[in-house]
């Protein structure tokens, strides 16, 4: 699955130094016998949260790992976030709010029929409107309080979110690449974060165990 491939020598973060088995090519090669240890610890942690009922939030921007993500989030009906994050999601939940209340009046009007009796025009200003917000917003409209745990694959290019998460106490689990920096995770996982297949892989153990804990809540 090429989950074991790190990045290029050159780029690696020293922090990384104790998931690093050796260099071939050029390139870093993960242990990924410390992969499947971290994500055993991953999915034990998320297992239990999701068995209390509360809300986790899938993250992932890039290109590579948007789709998957969304999809795995859907799967275990749990929000995400995969086009970009707009600073202060978590730490200015007030105003996130106002876009969320948006946002559950568009799709009311959309269940109670007030939508369709709507003339043309102000019909594709409020999609245009949804449109914008769903990019702003993901999914979190779907949550009414902060999440219990923030699921990130690639913590380097979501520095903004690490930190919120850091600010507010809210455990991460993520993805990190040997160009990352995995002090402020609580629970890494050692991994490349731009291969789909390896994504793929690892987000299938963690919305697995999610399943378990919710089956084990019911």
């Amino acid at each position: 699955m090429g989950a074991h491939f790190g990045h290029t020598t050159s780029k690696w973060n020293p922090n990384m130094r104790p998931y690093i088995l050796m260099k071939k090519g050029g390139i870093h090669i993960i242990d990924i016998y410390k992969t499947i240890k971290k994500i055993n610890e991953a999915c034990k942690f998320i297992k239990n949260i999701a068995s209390s009922g509360k809300k986790i939030l899938f993250v992932a921007t890039k290109k590579q790992a948007k789709d998957i993500v969304y999809d795995f989030a859907k799967k275990v009906n749990m929000p995400s976030i995969t086009e970009r994050w707009l600073g202060g999601i978590l730490t200015n939940m007030s105003t996130i709010r106002q876009s969320v209340k948006k946002m559950n009046v568009i799709n009311n009007k959309k269940i109670d029929g007030t939508y369709n009796m709507m003339s043309k025009k102000e019909r594709l200003l409020i999609d245009r409107l949804k449109i914008k917000l769903k990019k702003n917003i993901g999914s979190i409209y779907k949550m009414n309080s902060l999440p219990a745990c923030v699921i990130i694959v690639d913590v380097k290019k979501e520095q903004i979110a690490v930190k919120e998460c850091n600010n507010l106490c809210i455990p991460i689990i993520g993805i990190v690449d040997t160009n990352s920096d995995p002090r402020n995770i609580d629970y890494p996982i050692p991994a490349n974060d731009d291969s789909s297949k390896s994504i793929n892989l690892i987000l299938s153990y963690i919305t697995n165990s999610i399943n378990e804990g919710i089956l084990y809540k019911k």
